[in-house]
């Protein structure tokens, strides 16, 4: 009865784990569903996961029913009865074919499945590259570097945790690790790539069908592992066209009193040291590249909703959000940290 329950809590907190999965909380930002591709390499690799399922299922139906067959068919005895040991002096040619016919069967479905994963991995490398995104990720404790190589070079620009590709355009990514072992994993879009400190590997896919999607890493790298969230949207060629225009330019100046005093405040405070604004002093790479920052829709790798109430609660104190996190407290008079919040929600 105790075994009864415990199967049951477990599979309603499976079940709740699920739902949570495809909700669309700030630490799911959106789509993270291994069984809805949305490209072509994760297409491949769920029409790999029907072949398997299917074949699987079979197989243990069949073994499960043939084992219910053979205690049904199994002769009954009573404890006072002497073994039966005929059987071991001789040949029972039924058994026998029986396990001749099971191992030649399972050798036959293991080539199968052999087969089916060899053309999937052919599947995904006939994916074209022409004309390709080329970006870098770089996998940090706990956040994402994401660095547009542009042609020319001038047209690089960098952003963080939030990975915008055009739809129907193949996506080159450069994978590396900033500090110790990384994953990438987009289920909606690619299977997991590791990132390795001194190593340097490449992640090829390309989504076909519009939408937000959400990557994570799938490597224990620390205490903030699981809330190391990565949002993948996937625009339209000309929403994405202007998307990368807006990120190449320099930050926007500061409107107004408040948001000069903020801007005053970044740069004549220990924020600088860390943190990059493109077209200011701040050129630091340590952390998040801010230039645009008030545009992204999650802070801190998808912990929190990107508003004003959070990110004043972020910056006044990161380690109750986040603990284990890099970025320390700050001490600034809550004038300066209003005025420096104003500042950064502008940056868009």
């Amino acid at each position: 009865m105790n075994r009864c329950r415990l199967l049951v809590v477990a599979s309603l907190a499976l079940a709740a784990a699920a739902a949570a999965a495809q909700g669309t909380s700030p630490l799911d930002p959106g789509a993270h569903e291994v069984l809805r591709p949305a490209g072509h390499v994760a297409g491949a690799i769920g029409q790999l996961w029907n072949v398997f399922v299917l074949t699987c299922t079979t197989v243990f139906v069949a073994v499960f029913a043939t084992f219910l067959w053979a205690l049904w068919r199994a002769p009954r005895a009573d404890v006072r009865d002497p073994p039966d040991l005929s059987s071991l002096g001789r040949h029972e040619r039924g058994p026998y074919r029986s396990v001749v016919a099971g191992v030649v069967v399972s050798a036959v479905l293991l080539l199968g499945l052999l087969g089916a994963s060899v053309w999937t991995d052919r599947a995904i490398a006939r994916m074209s590259l022409a004309n390709a995104v080329n970006l870098t990720v770089i996998g940090h404790q706990w956040w994402w570097e994401i660095r547009y190589e542009g042609e020319p070079a001038s047209d690089t620009f960098t952003t963080a945790n939030e990975l915008h590709v055009p739809v129907g355009r193949p996506v080159v990514v450069t994978l590396k690790a900033g500090d110790v072992i990384h994953s990438l994993w987009m289920p909606n879009l690619a299977g997991k790539k590791d990132l390795i400190p001194g190593r340097t590997t490449l992640l090829q896919f390309r989504a076909d069908r519009p939408g937000r999607y959400r990557g994570q890493c799938a490597e224990f790298c620390g205490l903030q592992h699981a809330y190391m969230g990565l949002e993948i949207v996937a625009d339209p060629p000309e929403r994405y066209a202007a998307w990368t225009a807006l990120q190449r330019a320099e930050a926007p100046a500061p409107a107004d009193a408040q948001q000069r005093r903020g801007q005053q405040v970044f740069l004549g405070s220990t924020c600088m040291m860390c943190h990059a604004i493109q077209g200011t002093p701040a050129q630091a790479t340590t952390a998040p590249d801010l230039t645009h920052v008030g545009g992204r829709s999650t802070l801190a790798s998808g912990v929190l909703n990107n508003d004003r109430a959070s990110l004043k609660r972020w910056i006044a104190d990161p380690q109750k959000v986040k603990p284990g996190t890099q970025m320390p407290a700050s001490t600034l008079p809550e004038s300066d940290l209003d005025a420096l919040v104003a500042y950064l929600e502008s940056l868009k």
